[in-house]
């Protein structure tokens, strides 16, 4: 039974999650916060953006759908952020897919002190700068030890890095950790990641003192969700209801049962 500590500190303290995100992702990511008993914004006008994130506990950059103005938002929202000490998530979606979004993220983790990186396998590995065969925003194809690459690219970012899929792998520059579990139906719903770097944002918003410990049991926790959700799930549609309630629910049901 997983003791879920840092989740129950996220239900009571009600951390604002603020979320400069993509179109596609931005109800389910919206409606995921609130299952954990989070509370989230999503603001990216550049006239408020900086003022949001001076507020908000801790905030999710969330490349997806980029646009001139929502880059601009992003790095006020992250620089104040940055000022008032809160944590911020990066998403780097499809990072390696255009020379735009990459130079985008590069200008970002310039400009932003980042406290984590939450990306596939692909977006790692163009932020790394190594060969990798990229598939638009999917992780694509490769052979390169995403271990050690994950804690060379958190040392030399000074930030953590989580690199999540069918095995998520998450470093600090120093230790790595290994979470396994989940399931398929995962990959199979729009926003899955999306989601997943906003949870890890609300875990760090109410532990940034133990910003690891906090990205490994969100990781954990979000893993287990999806196993639980495809427990009654035949196909996505399915599963993307039951994965909600498994968000709200997990978690409290082992509570009860201690």
């Amino acid at each position: 039974m997983e003791n879920y500590q840092i989740l129950h500190q996220v239900r009571a303290e009600t951390p604002l999650v603020h979320c400069i995100t993509n179109i596609v992702v931005a109800n389910f990511q919206a409606n995921g916060l609130l299952a954990i008993g989070a509370s989230p914004v999503m603001a990216d006008a550049v006239e408020e953006a900086a003022e949001i994130a001076a507020v908000a506990d801790c905030t999710v950059l969330n490349i997806g759908t980029l646009r001139k103005d929502t880059v601009e938002a992003m790095i006020l929202a992250g620089r104040s952020a940055n000022t008032h000490g809160t944590p911020i998530v990066l998403d780097p979606v499809g990072a390696g897919a255009t020379p735009f979004r990459r130079g985008i993220v590069f200008r970002i983790l310039n400009e932003v002190d980042v406290s984590l990186i939450r990306c596939n396998a692909g977006e790692l590995a163009a932020i790394a700068g190594v060969e990798w065969r990229a598939r638009g925003v999917d992780a694509g194809e490769g052979d390169v030890d995403l271990c050690s690459l994950a804690k060379e690219t958190a040392q030399r970012l000074n930030c953590l890095v989580a690199v999540t899929g069918a095995v998520d792998i998450l470093s600090d520059g120093e230790q790595v950790s290994e979470v396994v579990g989940g399931h398929s139906l995962m990959s199979k719903i729009t926003g899955s990641g999306c989601l997943l770097s906003a949870v890890v944002g609300a875990f760090l918003a109410v532990r940034p003192n133990q910003s690891f410990d906090a990205a490994a049991e969100a990781l954990t926790f979000y893993k287990r969700a999806g196993e639980k959700a495809a427990q009654n799930s035949q196909a996505p549609g399915h599963f993307a209801m039951h994965f909600l309630d498994e968000l709200y629910l997990l978690g409290e049901k082992e509570k009860t049962q201690i």
